[in-house]
């Protein structure tokens, strides 16, 4: 895994609410290297192939993420 850039949503200090508590909050982050890591719930929505998992993020958290990277 590649170092992480300073850039992320939570950074902005915007995204807030019931799903952002105790420092767990669903999040979106740009690696060094440019591509992106999403924190977020464990999903069952189907089974990912082998080696993939599933998270779910509120889409708020999406929303602030495009505008906090500048995209």
């Amino acid at each position: 895994m590649t170092a992480w850039r300073a850039t992320d949503s939570r950074g902005s200090g915007r995204v807030n609410g019931p799903d952002c508590d105790d420092d767990d909050c669903p999040n979106v982050y740009r690696t060094a290297s440019g591509s992106i890591v999403v924190q977020g719930n464990a999903s069952d929505a189907f089974a990912p192939p082998e080696g993939e998992a599933l998270v779910e993020i509120p889409e708020a958290v999406l929303r602030e993420a495009v505008r906090a990277l500048g995209w």
